[in-house]
């Protein structure tokens, strides 16, 4: 059975301290980004009109022509904007000094791609609603979760985010419009639309279970193939933690139940159609995600009543993880 290294007082302490001013921070980003882009004044045929913005082109529509009352929308709009402004670098020494604590403590680490994408869907409120992170950065949340490292690889080169929401949007490019504002660079693979690429080749993957495929936007892009064994993802109870990244900044991951996570990992290691080379590593992060649910996540009860709720193409890797769990441990003399 793998065994987790708890952490100590002073890391436990201090994913606790992170994660309390990461979300004063991304309280007052959520307020700053929901003011319009910006507000100006502009001159047309010798009268003054204000004008919403909408971004860095100038593009925007006319609120109408100047008027007292505008006039003091545009007044209250650019002080409440300074106010946030200015809120926002006070926070941010703090935010900065838990971040580097984070990583002088060596606490699982995220990749520094991971956290841009992460933080501007924190931002724009999509984490939990509309996107799960999945796949091998989901792991540092669930080594915070159980309170210790599990020896498995936390990070990858690649992202992958599972699509959620449960109300349809049909105007909606939440996912398309969050990766262009962290990367303008982004663009669709011509040969795979489920995945965006950056200049840099960095990927980003998008799937979705057959249930909610009809609630992302038909403008939206990547276009994820809906996939049955996603269903599994939506189960149980989500995992919520403020995780450092390699560059310093912090980053908050919202991923899946980790028992239907662990279970998910063993089947597509079963699976021949899986790349051979991802399937030892599947079948190590489920087993490993599993003992440490084991060990230190007593709220996920790995129990009869949880094997019950199991479909039947999960319940055999169940059965032989309970299992290998209950042989006696060889003795390394």
């Amino acid at each position: 059975m793998t065994r987790i290294r708890p952490f100590s007082d002073e890391q436990s302490r201090l994913l606790v301290n992170l994660r309390q001013r990461y979300e004063v921070w991304i309280d007052a980003e959520r307020e700053l980004a929901a003011l319009p882009y910006d507000l100006r004044r502009k001159a047309v045929n010798g009268h003054e009109y204000l004008y919403r913005i909408f971004d860095r082109g100038g593009n925007g529509r006319s609120l109408g022509p100047m008027t007292p009352e505008l006039e003091l929308q545009l007044l209250t709009y650019r002080a409440d904007k300074e106010a946030l402004k200015e809120r926002i670098r006070g926070l941010r020494p703090a935010l900065a000094e838990s971040a580097a604590l984070y990583r002088a403590l060596r606490l699982p680490l995220l990749s520094a791609d991971a956290g841009p994408i992460l933080r501007e869907c924190d931002r724009r409120a999509l984490l939990g609603s509309h996107l799960l992170v999945i796949g091998t950065n989901a792991i540092a949340a669930y080594m915070a979760e159980a309170n210790g490292r599990i020896d498995l690889p936390d990070e990858t080169e690649d992202f992958d985010l599972a699509w959620i929401a449960q109300e349809a949007d049909d105007d909606g490019r939440h996912v398309w419009d969050m990766l262009k504002a962290v990367d303008a660079t982004f663009t669709i693979n011509a040969e795979r639309d489920f995945q965006a690429r950056n200049a840099r080749a960095y990927e980003v993957e998008l799937l979705v279970a057959p249930s909610r495929a009809a609630t992302l936007g038909g403008r939206d892009q990547p276009r994820p193939v809906p996939l049955p064994e996603q269903e599994w993802l939506l189960l149980g109870r989500a995992v919520d933690h403020v995780i450092g990244c390699r560059d310093g900044s912090p980053a908050r991951i919202v991923a899946p139940d980790p028992r239907w996570f662990a279970l998910h990992k063993l089947w597509m290691a079963a699976q021949a159609k899986r790349n051979p080379l991802k399937r030892p590593k599947d079948r190590l992060q489920g087993m490993a995600l599993l003992d440490a649910v084991a060990q230190a996540m007593p709220h996920y009860p790995l129990d009869d009543a949880f094997a019950h709720q199991m479909p039947g193409e999960l319940l055999p890797h169940f059965e032989e993880w309970r299992d290998q769990a209950a042989s006696p441990a060889a003795t390394d003399w």
